[in-house]
């Protein structure tokens, strides 16, 4: 039986959920499932906006032929090639072999990749700017590269002037029957897992994803169909307001972070003498989190919401203990910024754990890393509480300075992004002679950012 939700008079929800999935694209754990949106446009034209992950394909197909009824598919419009968003493209052309695939260049050669039948022949290649009339509704493409692979595009249907995002303004967790984001209670059931999916599938990209919102700004958006989560058509500036300062490494609250990683419980127990001393100055918005038994992606997730983040490890073989280190290799890929970073090393004989959490934070760009540390050897003692109150009274220091000061403008990027795999180089001026280091193209397929 068919699933499906009217959301215009011409338009569907005819995707489907997952709650069996435990982790999304094998990595990221999703308690509450993920929803797998696809749209489908009954103009003079009938039009299906991506599809959807091969584990939910019965249902989706059975939602396809419902809305399509006796009428042909004439087009396929593809935004966004991962398989959990492309797995039936070619099961689609099977069942209706006449239809036309609306794709980019870099679209095409993907297509051909994972698929076997004939691409050329259904394609139909758009580039920045172009439209496609389906008769009352009319689409315009814009091209969106790294957010979050090379191809991406979105779709702007500019007669309901609604935006086909693609992955971005997407969510983890299943929906549950209601299908618009102001039917359910977002900011507090959605918000950390948008949160959570921009920070570890996006969240890297902070440059592609400010170069997509400045072209929405210059649009009339009154609705905004992702390919996870819900749908937006109230309260869009919101939304947007979020993922600007995701984008733009922006705190998005002032709080403090802790994240330890404990051995026999001498860290942890100094990490929480430090969130009592930070609670009794009059810090309310304080969140903990034991490295080894939190899935990195929440912790990436909350250290993209707090303005001060401080780490606690015990050393370990000579480094930093395993479950701190791979979140910090996380964090530091995902490409934080703008946070203030307080210290806490432990070590029996040998901490080293200070030093190397200082090198790897010391990566990202903008960081104010507090020169007030505390080493423990092995357990804290009376006599370290100095160091404790030091720590304390510097992100409190830290805090207020913030706090009472206005936010920041954002250092306009300069810079060329490379039009092939959405690398930017940053700099007034591109080297003649230089070669993109993620896909080896030469400095002719670069573009200046605007």
């Amino acid at each position: 039986m068919h699933c499906v939700k009217k959301i215009t008079d011409d338009m569907y929800w005819i995707g489907a959920n997952d709650r069996r999935l435990s982790l999304f694209e094998n990595v990221y754990p999703v308690p509450d499932g993920v929803s797998y949106n696809s749209y489908v446009l009954l103009d003079d034209k009938t039009v299906l906006l991506d599809t959807v992950d091969k584990s939910v394909s019965e249902i989706f197909f059975e939602n396809l032929e419902y809305v399509l009824g006796d009428r042909p598919l004439d087009y396929l419009i593809v935004n966004h090639m991962e398989p959990d968003h492309c797995a039936t493209v070619q099961e689609v052309v099977r069942r209706y072999p006449d239809v036309k695939i609306v794709c980019n260049n870099k679209t095409l050669v993907m297509l051909k990749q994972f698929f076997t039948f004939d691409v050329d022949s259904h394609a139909v290649i758009v580039k920045e700017m172009d439209t496609l009339c389906t008769g009352r509704h009319t689409f315009a493409f814009v091209m969106a590269p790294m957010v979050h692979w090379p191809e991406a595009m979105v779709s702007y249907d500019t007669t309901d002037k609604i935006l086909y995002s693609a992955d971005a303004f997407g969510t983890f967790g299943a929906l549950s029957g209601n299908i618009f984001a102001d039917e359910m209670n977002f900011e507090t059931e959605y918000l950390s897992e948008a949160r959570r999916y921009y920070t570890n599938i996006v969240g890297k990209y902070g440059t592609q994803v400010q170069a997509l919102l400045k072209k929405a700004a210059t649009i009339d958006i009154e609705m905004i169909c992702p390919l996870h989560g819900p749908v937006w058509r109230e309260n869009i500036g919101w939304f947007i307001d979020k993922y600007n300062k995701w984008s733009t490494y922006t705190p998005e609250e002032d709080a403090v972070l802790i994240v330890y990683g404990s051995i026999y419980g001498h860290t942890e127990n100094t990490a929480n003498i430090i969130a009592c001393k930070l609670a009794d100055k009059g810090i309310k918005n304080i969140k903990m989190y034991d490295a080894s038994m939190t899935h990195p992606s929440y912790l990436v997730s909350e250290a993209f919401r707090c303005s001060h983040i401080i780490l606690a490890s015990a050393t370990y073989n000579a480094g930093i203990f395993v479950s701190m280190e791979n979140f910090l290799h996380d964090l530091v890929a995902h490409n934080i910024q703008n946070r203030t970073v307080a210290i806490v090393e432990n070590g029996t004989w040998a901490a080293m754990s200070g030093k190397l959490m200082r090198e790897l934070i010391g990566k990202c760009k903008n960081i104010n890393l507090l020169e007030n540390t505390v080493s423990l050897k092995s357990a804290l003692k009376d006599v370290q509480m100095e160091q404790v109150e030091g720590l304390v009274e510097a992100v409190y220091a830290s805090m207020c300075d913030t706090s009472c000061t206005e936010e920041p403008k954002q250092e306009e990027k300069k810079g060329y992004v490379c039009k092939i795999c959405g690398y930017v180089y940053e700099g007034d001026e591109l080297p003649a002679d230089f070669v993109c280091p993620l896909c080896k193209r030469g400095a002719e397929f670069f573009e200046k950012i605007v």
